[in-house]
Formats: C-alpha cells, structure tokens, sequence
C-alpha cells in the first residue's frame, strides 16, 4: 500500500469518526432538547385553569364588601367561607381581561395591537371604569392609542395605579409553566393604562401564577416571581420587609400588617396609597405566606390587609386556585360538602357588546383554547403518552420583560418622536387631532414656544381640547384626585390656560352620555 492509499484510508477512518461522533452529538442534543419540557397531564393543567379563574372570581367578588374599608387599621374578618350562591357577575378585576379573551379568541392572537385594543375599549369598556382605567379611555377619545395610554406624562396615574396586578391574572392562566410568555401577553394589556414600577407587578405576579402549574410551594412560587422583576424594582424592597416580617412575626400578620402600613404609606393614606402598588403588593406577599396554602384563610386575610381589598384576594385566589384545581375546589360544593355553595354563572352587567349570560367554565374554556394555541406556538404539544393525554410545556426561567425606565429619559425621547406629528396636527383640519396637538404639548412642556410661534392654531387646539368634556373633567375633577403626581399635572393645564367644567360629572353622566365632544361654551 502506496502512502496515497494510507492517506485516503486514514482521512476516511477520521471522517466517518468525525461523522459517528457529530451524530451522537446531535442525536444526544435532540434527546436533551426533547427532554426539556415540562409534562402535565391535560385533565390537571385544565382543571388548574378552571381553578385559577374560579379563585380569582371568588377574590374578587367576596372581597367587594372589604374594598377600600380598612385602610389605617386591617380589617377583622374572623369567619370566611368561598361562596357565589347566585353565580358571578362582571366587574373590573375580571371583566377587562374578559373583553380581550373573546377578541383574542376570535383572532387566534395574543397579541392585539393597539388599534384593536382602542376598538375594543371604544365599544365594549365604557362603564364602571375607575382611576387610570378611565383616564386612558378618554385620552383614547382624542386618539392616544397604547402605550401611550398607560404613559405617566400622559396619565397621572400611571406611575402607581394597581392595573398592572389586577390585570393580568388571566392572562397568565394562558401560559402554565411559561413565565415570560405570561408577562409578555400581560403587559401588552396592562400597559394599556400603567408603566414603570406597575408593570414589574404585571411581571411579578403573572410569573407567580404560571409557575403554580408546577409548584405548590408558596415560597418557591414568590421567589420565581421576584426573579421576574427589574433588580432596581422597589418591589424587591417590599418583599424582603414581608418575609423578614413573616419570619420574625410568623403568628402575628396584624404586626407585619402595621409594619407595612408605616413604612410604605406614601401619601397619608389617600387614594395614592390605597391604589398604590407598593401597600397593596405588600398584602398579597403577606397572604400568601401567613394563608400557608389554605384558601379560605388566604383569602380572609387579603381581605383584611385591606387597601384595595378584593383586587389583592383576586390576586391570591388566582394563584391558590391553580395550586388546588377546581375539581378540590367544587367539591365543596357537593351534597356531602355544603359549606361552599358556587353556581355556575357569570353574568354581564357592565360591558357593551359582549355576552349576556357566559359561565365560569366557559369563561374558563376560552382560556383553555388559547393555552393550547400559545403552547403550540411556543413549541410544545398535545400528544397520548402512556395511554394518557399530556401537553408538553417548553418551560422558560422567570426573567425581567421589560426592565424600569428613566421617566426623564422617557419624557424626552417622546417629545422627540411626537414633536414633528404635533406641529402637524396643528395644522390638521380635523378636530381630534388638533386637540390631541394641544394635550400632548402641555403634557410634554411644549405648549408656550408653540403658543407663541402659532398663536392662532394654538388658541383653536386649546379650543378644540376643552370640549372634550370627559377627558377635561378626569384632569380637573375625579374622585380622590388629592395626590401630588395629579395636583402637578392639573397645574401644568392650568399654566397653560385651561380650566374645568363647571362641575364635576357623577359617574352615571360620563357612562351614559355617549356625546363625546360638546362646545365649550355649554361647558364652562
């Protein structure tokens, strides 16, 4: 044999080497790919969805009579037992995700931008909207879409209002085992109406509920949602001070109630407080650890944490909810286990244009279909796996979405992107974009270099703005607007010439007139 043979056969031998080796490689990769998800089986994942939005049904509505009712002192509810003996009805803490549920359902989306959310806000979400839910939908009257919407140059509540909890429960019930997918289908609607520190509650909170799908450790379940927020988040600080209040004080939750109370009331127990994010975040953090688990004693003691009552029991009957299932949920309420006593209904009674008579199972169902969607997308499946049905979950690690901005940097960088749509919507000859022109430079600081280089279109924006009755009337009159982010902004329209109506509307007026625009002169 030549040495040109030994070369050939030499180079072969290390060339199928090199192939056997890769193959193994690959073959071990996909092995260790295919290993990586996380297996449930499909009864249980849709009996924990049932069981998440019955919890958070339950929270909600049994904690509306402890709503905004202890707010200096806890509450003292002694004996709590889970119950909708005449079924469910729509409110806030569940009718908004609702809303966007049968749209994403419709669309076979997640995601709707936001010329679709504003469609959806003009015709379904007009009533029993409150704080910066309402402010968002009349800035959406002059055609400020999202994010902008949930912007705290724009919207005054933004920049604490709890939307970005009490918003996002159900959404995270579409993503078990998915965390970042939770926060990100989340915060594409809570964002609708907060951001910054808000928004890390969105993500807190929707990691929370996606990993009680695979774990019912309280404590591991808090500490997955802690891994989701921003390190420089203020939320972090609340929590620690929880804990180490739970563990210094493990039988007295009054204690750890008071501690709460004086270290984090931020403006003498007024609405930016009670509807603040850091108070309420704290009493959830607290439920959850001196509740150990039980339902009905997490929920009781939500309750009397106070604040804002029955969005934080919403909140912990979300995440126990998953923990328990419904079938252990319902069963209380068979013949054998009277003391709960639920009926299968779920009544609207607030939005526009959307079912009259829907159930919590088919409620619950809607959600179901579109885990199944989101699942697939993300690369997991459906399949029988020893003559069971299983759903193959890709699991992700609870990360920050989206981390905390520098509000002045924020500020600035939207001047730059609106300055040139301003300048020429001044010029528009529509009516909604002038005033949009005229309320997006006195947010911005841009108002008196506009007003002197265009005094004539400035004084027919400004003029055009003030009949926007609604939206004028959240900037000068609303209930508990005594908070100093609001006292600032007013101001800001005040400097710039503008006053409020001649009254402050009841709430039945901006819900049941549909006359979005009025001349002013009828106004002030």
């Amino acid at each position: 044999m030549n040495l040109i043979d030994i070369f050939i056969k030499r180079s072969k031998l290390v060339f199928y080497s090199v192939l056997l080796l890769l193959l193994i490689t690959i073959d071990v990769s996909a092995q260790e790919s295919q290993n990586d998800t996380i297996t449930l089986k499909v009864e249980n994942v849709v009996d924990k969805i049932r069981g998440g939005l019955l919890g958070e049904i339950l929270g909600n509505l049994n904690g509306l009579p402890h709503e905004m009712k202890y707010i200096k002192e806890p509450g003292n509810v002694k004996n709590y037992v889970p119950s909708l003996p005449e079924g469910a009805w729509t409110d806030d803490d569940t009718d908004f995700e609702w809303v966007y549920i049968c749209e994403m359902q419709k669309q076979r989306d997640v995601f709707l931008q936001p010329t679709q959310i504003c469609s959806l806000w003009e015709e379904r979400i007009n009533k029993r909207i409150w704080c910066s839910n309402r402010f968002a939908r009349y800035l959406m009257d002059i055609g400020i879409e999202p994010p902008l919407t949930g912007k705290s140059i724009f919207n005054p509540w933004a920049s604490f209002n709890i939307s970005g909890q009490f918003l996002c429960e159900t959404f995270a019930l579409i993503a078990p085992g998915m965390p970042q997918t939770a926060s990100k289908i989340g915060l594409n609607y809570t964002t609708v109406t907060i951001n910054n520190e808000p928004a890390q509650t969105t993500q807190l909170f929707s990691t929370m509920i996606a990993q009680a799908f695979v774990t019912d450790n309280i404590n591991d379940i808090i500490d997955f949602g802690v891994a989701a927020i921003d390190e420089n988040s203020e939320l972090n600080g609340i929590i620690n001070d929880v804990k180490s209040w739970y563990s210094e004080y493990p039988n007295n939750w009054r204690k750890t109630r008071q501690l709460l109370h004086e270290k984090y009331t931020q403006e003498d127990n007024n609405i930016r407080d009670f509807n603040g994010h850091e108070l309420n975040t704290g009493a959830i953090i607290a439920a959850l650890l001196y509740g150990n688990g039980d339902f009905s004693e997490s929920l009781k003691l939500a309750f009397n944490f106070g604040w804002d009552a029955d969005c934080n029991a919403a909140t912990v009957g979300t995440i126990l909810g998953v923990i328990h299932g419904y079938r252990n949920m319902i069963s209380r309420n068979s013949h054998a286990h009277q003391d709960w006593m639920i009926v299968d209904r779920y009544k609207n009674i607030t939005r526009d244009n959307m079912p009259m008579n829907e159930t919590i199972t088919s409620y619950a169902d809607r959600i179901i279909e579109l885990f199944e969607m989101v699942n697939s997308i993300n690369g997991g499946e459906k399949v029988l796996d020893n003559n069971r049905m299983v759903y193959k979950i890709i699991p992700e690690h609870p990360t920050p979405v989206v981390e905390l901005a520098d509000l002045e940097k924020q500020k600035q960088i939207i001047k730059i992107e609106l300055e040139e749509q301003i300048k020429k919507d001044l010029q528009s000859t529509d009516r909604k974009s002038r005033a949009r022109a005229a309320y997006y430079a006195v947010c911005l600081d841009m108002d008196k270099s506009i007003k002197s280089k265009y005094p004539d279109k400035w004084e027919q924006a400004s003029y055009d703005l003030s009949g926007y009755w609604k939206l004028m009337s959240s900037v000068f009159f609303f209930r508990y607007t005594e908070f100093n982010d609001f006292r600032q902004f007013r101001q800001k329209f005040i400097e710039a010439g503008f006053k409020g109506p001649k009254k402050e509307y009841e709430d039945d007026e901006l819900y049941n007139d549909m006359e979005i625009w009025k001349e002013p002169e009828r106004l002030y």
